[in-house]
């Protein structure tokens, strides 16, 4: 069931800034920071869990039991990435269901040609801009539940320019999307621009060494944006910590002088992942041998 707390949000004007979760273990360090919403982002989920690049390889299988698990292990509302919406129009009511029903919150479907790229990658191609919008009638009539939230993605602005992707955010917007997403508009002007002739709440990808500027929350909501998703900002920084610890494991051969700053420690851990209360469950129901 969609978690009401995130439309409530948008409703009362509040801006929404979410990470990126990638993993369990970046959705409970997420989760427990006081975030409106947090995104699970498809690059992070498909390269975790799979290994690959985010170019269309990733079924619906693999990613609705991935999304529906961040969403059961977390509190917080979960944006999900279902890509194209994983086929046609048959495809796209599955996937609404099958989202909703694993607990998401919001879902993100796109106007890319089969098979989809990652939106600050090159070769992305769009479909006619009628058959999206379709797709995201039939997404807004499958869904159950209205806190369930619809965000319908073009990826026009790079192959089409900008006045085909503000053409198209228009159009999905009167098919039933509940948010809007014009993906890697390249100036703060197209940006800006952007807030001024779409009259829907609007999403901004911020992506570090993408094609967007990254503008702060205050901007973003003076230019009419309502969220905020960081999708990268957890796998690179956590790529990067990775790297550096096997680095000084493979030059030193041992652990012992990685600065503690590097480590988030094995005790932390234990609670980030919930051993006390197993701790807790093995005394209260522990028993005398013998």
């Amino acid at each position: 069931m969609a978690n009401p707390a995130l439309k409530a949000a948008l409703d009362a004007g509040q801006f929404v800034v979410a990470p990126g979760i990638f993993d369990m273990i970046s959705a409970r360090i997420a989760d427990g920071m006081g975030f409106t919403a947090l995104y699970a982002t498809g690059y992070g989920t498909v390269a975790s869990h799979l290994g690959v690049p985010d170019a269309g390889t990733a079924t619906y299988t693999d990613m609705v039991s991935r999304m529906g698990r961040f969403a059961q292990g977390c509190r917080t509302p979960l944006i999900a990435d279902a890509d194209t919406g994983y086929g046609g129009l048959l495809n796209v009511r599955a996937t609404i269901m099958g989202y909703e029903a694993a607990g998401v919150t919001a879902i993100q479907i796109e106007d890319q040609e089969v098979p989809k790229k990652c939106g600050h990658t090159p070769g992305r191609r769009v479909i006619p801009a009628k058959d999206m919008a379709l797709k995201i009638e039939v997404a807004a009539e499958a869904r159950r539940d209205s806190n369930f939230l619809i965000i319908a993605r073009t990826d026009a602005r790079t192959g089409l320019g900008l006045d085909e992707a503000i053409r198209r955010g228009k159009l999905y917007r009167q098919a039933g999307a509940d948010i809007v997403f014009i993906e890697s508009p390249e100036s703060e002007d197209e940006m800006k621009r952007i807030g001024q002739e779409i009259d829907a709440p609007l999403f901004a990808n911020n992506v570090e060494g993408g094609r967007t500027p990254i503008l702060s929350a205050e901007k973003l909501k003076s230019f009419g944006y309502n969220i905020a998703i960081y999708p990268a900002l957890g796998f690179l920084t956590a790529a990067a910590a990775l790297e550096r610890a096997y680095t000084h494991l493979r030059t030193h051969g041992d652990s012992n002088a990685l600065p503690a700053h590097e480590s988030y420690g094995f005790g932390r851990m234990n609670e980030l992942m919930g051993f006390p209360e197993v701790w807790d469950f093995e005394k209260r129901w522990a028993r005398e041998e013998g």
